[in-house]
């Protein structure tokens, strides 16, 4: 195979450690005049331009980017492949919401053509807002993950997927059985785990909908595939918190249940963890599991405020949903927007540092990636960002005001949204262009 070479030039940054870990200054690396090498889809050399220039051949093609910003492509660590055509329903809280707009729009991937269109649809939306990778809820028909897997493997996408295990307390036209749940999702296992860059997720949608049976073998299949993703809900609102109660009595609580069915591991991820405890974060940090903060999807229905400095606390992996369609935006920079005001009405801050981390390197740690995405790291797979400072009138003008990279990226996470996204690249490939 001939080797392709590419350099990309322009102010380049990006995440290396946690914040929280290590502090801010320590946390990222930028280059206001930066060089950006790719050899065959990987990361070969990032650095300043004046010192890289001189050591690439002569013939390398230089994209060279005015006025802009390269970033690690985004990461998304929730959100539903099913809910891209319900995004924005109005006014119910959690339970009602999945009852009157979820369940009726995800009986629709019953019908492969319907599966095929919106997964075309959904991974556009993915790349357009910078999102180079998703840990994505198909629905309960395996259609819904065949039709996301073929559209982001034509593509090379490194994408995470599973079917929805669901066979209790939901409509009969969308439900499956413990053993057909199981017997579908180890087809799917099969059939696209480890093909390309596309990795599976066994995904009970939360412990309500999944009978003891079904969780029992939910836990059978991260047994018998000791690589597989795990994805599921925990603790987003205060009824939900309840009702597991009053289905689970023996027991402690919600968190108690997907530790009692093993569901608890390094590649388990649990989305929104709205209303844990210092106990249950504590408990998820040590057995390496990881919590999806999903700000925007967490105001919309009422759920309350994720409680980032707890997590913090207990070294607990956290990464950055969209929780569309209960989150209101495919775009991570307009979570990020709505993340900054989580930590405002919680009297914390979160530093645009911060920030880039649970959007990149952050959720790579979450899906336990971070040797490969998250980063501009030579040795890393070449999924990064182009962002236009001229993308918006507003943004333009605010961006002249700006005094520190501290302060474009932030005004960035704040005014930027979709039409911020310039190209997006995926293992080296052009994937869109606004």
């Amino acid at each position: 195979m001939p080797l392709t070479r590419k350099a990309y030039r322009a102010a380049i940054l990006h995440s290396i450690a946690d914040p929280a870990v290590v502090g801010i200054e320590a946390s990222y690396e930028y280059f206001e005049d930066g060089l950006l090498v790719v050899e065959n889809g990987q990361i070969s050399a990032l650095g300043h331009a004046s010192e890289l220039l001189a050591h690439l051949p002569a013939d390398i093609e230089i994209n060279h980017y005015q006025d802009a910003l390269i970033t690690p492509g985004f990461i998304d660590t929730h959100i539903h492949l099913p809910q891209t055509g319900m995004v924005g329903a109005y006014g119910e809280q959690l339970l009602d919401w999945l009852n009157t707009y979820t369940f009726p729009c995800e009986s629709q991937f019953a019908d492969q053509a319907h599966a095929d269109e919106v997964a075309d649809i959904f991974i556009k939306e993915l790349l357009r807002n910078g999102t180079t990778t998703a840990l994505v809820f198909g629905s309960v028909h395996p259609q819904s993950v065949n039709a996301f897997f073929e559209a982001a493997h034509k593509l090379d996408l490194r994408m995470i997927a599973g079917k929805v295990m669901m066979d209790r307390n939901a409509p009969d036209y969308l439900t499956d059985t413990a053993e057909s749940g199981y017997q579908e999702s180890k087809t799917l296992i099969e059939r696209w785990h480890g093909k390309g860059r596309l990795h599976y997720a066994v995904t009970p949608r939360f412990a309500p909908t999944s009978t003891p049976e079904q969780l029992t073998l939910a836990g059978q299949l991260l047994t018998e595939y000791p690589d597989l993703y795990m994805q599921t809900h925990i603790s987003e609102n205060l009824q939900e918190i309840e009702w597991v109660k009053e289905l689970f009595p023996e027991r402690k609580g919600y968190l108690d249940v997907y530790d009692h069915y093993q569901l608890l591991g390094e590649r388990s991820v649990f989305a929104h963890g709205v209303h844990l405890c210092d106990d249950e974060c504590a408990r998820l940090a040590e057995t390496g599991s990881a919590v999806a903060f999903c700000p925007t999807s967490n105001f919309f229905l009422g759920s309350g405020l994720f409680n980032l400095p707890m997590a913090e606390k207990h070294n607990l992996n956290v990464g950055l949903g969209t929780d569309v369609g209960g989150g209101t935006s495919f775009s991570l920079l307009q979570t990020l927007n709505e993340a900054y005001k989580v930590m405002q009405l919680q009297g914390a801050r979160l530093s645009p540092f911060k920030s880039l981390y649970l959007a990149t390197l952050g959720g790579a740690r979450a899906l336990r990636l971070e040797e490969r995405i998250g980063t501009l790291q030579p040795g890393t797979d070449a999924d990064f960002l182009v962002l236009d400072y001229h993308a918006t009138p507003l943004l333009s003008y605010r961006l002249t005001q700006a005094r520190s990279i501290a302060e474009t990226l932030f005004v960035l996470m704040t005014l930027g949204d979709d039409r911020t996204v310039s190209q997006t690249y995926a293992a080296g490939q052009l994937v869109h262009q606004r």
